[in-house]
């Protein structure tokens, strides 16, 4: 069977490290027709615009996306690319497992947890109000009315909207997810202690969906900051997290430092009928065309792609080819070798030509 891909390489490495995924997914042998198209720098240089219409066409036609990473600017600017896809094709659990593999150098071992994300609201919804401008003064001013509490003047806004549907939605996702990938146990983050009315539905809502799955799933729950110490302490004590969005991010970043860093850690934004699968890692422009970057990320966002695809046989082979590679530590980037500066390191094509190897 053939599987029609969009490709989107990204900005600063991606292009390299959505190379790299490609040839290694081609070389399972499974039959992908990709699509590719640009978004991002080179889509604003070539069209005036950041996410032609283009790209979302060909995401809704393919069904599935393998996309590489793009520029954020931090402060200002354009708002993030990948947030925009995100919304404007509805895919609303961002799924980040992260796994701990021999010869990745980490302070853990036998880390096996998966972060699930809510992608679609929170405060990325994106609802800000701008400080100084007329609309957030009559906002402010409106905002005292009703809650009786006072807010600088020179204030920005940011609205956090939590809603009981996509809080129902992500919840279950994480439980269904659970069920599929035989894993044990959902927990529930949120800050329900403090902010009652938007952490508080999502914990209210986790409990209720969690009573349906009673016996087949376990299911905890835990406040952000207790999880943060909790995940350093006991990482394994914990199996799949299900997050609002701005949490989720945060402790996707945390998780992935448990086993080595974003240069290991895949991730994938799916909704009802669409997918679009990315390494979690940024462009790192700096490093754009140094044939450098480690680009297991974005391989093992392409094994999560397989599985998706229901590529079961391929996804294992390709994912056991990277464990192979990063144990035996010989054809690994710079930043895998026990120090930086090891003259041995191999470059970003000749690593993914070590992992072809494997599967030949």
């Amino acid at each position: 069977m053939s599987h029609k891909v969009t490709l989107i390489s990204g900005d600063g490495i991606g292009p390299e490290v959505t190379l790299a995924a490609r040839r290694c997914i081609d070389a399972t042998g499974v039959k992908i027709e990709w699509e590719e198209v640009i978004a991002g720098q080179l889509a604003l240089e070539k069209f005036g615009d950041l996410l032609p219409e283009s790209v979302l066409e060909s995401i809704w036609k393919n069904k599935i996306a393998l996309k590489g990473p793009m520029v954020t600017p931090i402060g200002t600017g354009f708002r993030s690319v990948n947030v925009a896809i995100r919304h404007a094709l509805d895919l609303y659990a961002c799924v980040r497992p992260v796994k701990s593999y021999a010869g990745v150098r980490s302070h853990y071992k036998d880390i096996d947890l998966v972060i699930i994300r809510e992608n679609s609201e929170d405060l990325y919804a994106g609802i800000e109000f701008e400080e100084g401008k007329p609309e957030t003064k009559i906002l402010i001013s409106e905002i005292e009315k009703y809650s009786k509490k006072s807010i600088r003047p020179d204030s920005g806004i940011s609205i956090k909207p939590i809603s009981k549907f996509a809080s129902e939605r992500i919840i279950r996702f994480a439980f269904e997810y659970a069920l599929k990938y035989n894993r044990k146990k959902v927990t529930c983050v949120q800050k329900a202690n403090i902010m009652k009315f938007t952490d508080g539905l999502f914990l209210k809502i986790g409990r209720e969906v969690a009573r349906e799955y009673e016996g087949r799933v376990a299911f905890d729950e835990a406040l952000v900051d207790n999880m943060s110490m909790q995940l350093v302490q006991k990482p394994h004590n914990y199996d799949c997290l299900v997050l609002p969005n701005l949490y989720g991010d945060i402790l996707s970043d945390l998780c992935a430092g448990l086993v080595g860093g974003l240069g290991v850690a895949p991730g994938a934004n799916i909704g009802d009928r669409l997918a679009v699968f990315e390494a979690v890692h940024g462009s790192a422009p700096k490093y754009t065309g140094q044939n450098k970057i480690n680009p297991t990320a974005m391989i093992l966002s392409g094994v999560l792609m397989l599985r998706y695809l229901k590529e079961f046989k391929a996804a294992d082979a390709l994912e056991n080819a990277v464990k192979e590679i990063l144990a035996e530590g010989v054809s690994v980037t710079y930043d895998l070798k026990p120090h930086r500066d090891d003259p041995s390191a191999v470059g970003t094509r000749e690593m993914a030509d070590a992992i072809i190897k494997k599967l030949s």
